[in-house]
């Protein structure tokens, strides 16, 4: 099983770039590097310049690749396609002209990807790892969502050769299992694949093993994030948008939590799993200081559980 594990500007608070909190890039882009990892992803659209040369001067000063690319925006209304398709447009043009991450000979297809996740809806912010108070879509509005993902990776994958995979995600209306399914079933594989994460899929109640088996079939990248239970079962109890969740630390180094990673690591080779995995620990950008030190942390850890 050849994995190539690399990380994301979510590790440092990334999430929102109107936050005014954020870290510089640049200080991602070495701390990625100094934690020991290889590549990672742009990040949200907005944070990392849309500049091909200074861009890709930073990375290949630093000996990094970028592994995939972020959509992360409203997926459900009509009236937000152009400006999706525009950001598809300038996110892929950027990443498909710089440093090229490695492909094993096992990978479905070539990095970088296009990691498409739906955002911005409080009644869902609200309810997130709450499947039984999350409002669902109607049928109308669901087909509106997926003629946009379509629109999307068809955009991605016929003009630029990149791959859109879908990623689940906690606080928006792809998150729980239902959903998924739903997905799965409306969006055909050559259109997109998945990007499972396994923090997202435990804190939206699905055992982070049995989702990656049912959708191996789909499963073209994978997120990797840990889960400091305590805070979980605490913060289920109290109403709180997701990123407040996560600025009061529920999300943990992976090997520090809840999520059984030896188990994913074996099936994973079973599966013959060959790609990326891209480790994730959201947070308040004003905690950046231990980012550093937390990433480098989940890495090792890794690197002990055979990966």
């Amino acid at each position: 099983m050849n994995i190539t594990v690399t990380t994301a500007p979510c590790c440092w608070g990334v999430d929102d770039v109107r936050n005014p909190n954020l870290p510089p890039w640049e200080l991602v882009f070495d701390e990625v590097k100094a934690a020991g990892y290889g590549g990672m992803e742009l990040g949200p659209y907005g944070y990392v310049p849309l500049d091909t040369d200074l861009v890709s001067s930073a990375l290949t000063s630093r000996g990094l690749y970028i592994v995939a690319g972020t959509i992360f925006n409203d997926l459900v209304a009509s009236e937000n396609r152009d400006s999706l398709l525009r950001q598809t447009d300038e996110i892929c043009s950027l990443i498909t002209r710089l440093p090229r991450p490695p492909k094993s000979a096992g990978q479905r297809f070539s990095a970088p990807y296009l990691t498409v996740m739906d955002w911005g809806h409080d009644e869902r912010d609200y309810a997130a790892g709450h499947s039984d108070r999350a409002p669902r879509l109607d049928d109308a509005a669901w087909a509106g969502m997926m003629n946009n993902i379509r629109a999307i990776s068809e955009l991605a994958r016929d003009k630029y050769g990149v791959r859109a995979t879908i990623h689940p995600h906690a606080g928006g209306y792809i998150e729980f299992e239902d959903e998924i399914a739903r997905l799965a079933a409306d969006i055909p594989q050559e259109v997109a694949g998945f990007c499972l994460d396994t923090g997202h899929t435990w804190y939206a109640g699905m055992d982070p093993v049995e989702t990656l088996r049912k959708y191996a079939d789909r499963l073209d990248y994978i997120h990797f994030k840990d889960i400091d239970k305590a805070v979980f079962d605490r913060i289920m109890g109290e109403h709180i948008r997701f990123f407040e969740a996560c600025g009061q630390g529920v999300m943990c180094p992976i090997g520090n939590g809840c999520i059984d990673y030896p188990a994913i690591r074996a099936l994973l080779d079973e599966l013959g799993y060959e790609g990326f995995i891209t480790v994730e620990q959201e947070r308040d950008p004003r905690n950046a200081g231990g980012s550093l030190a937390d990433v480098k942390l989940s890495r090792d850890y890794l690197k002990s559980a055979g990966f």
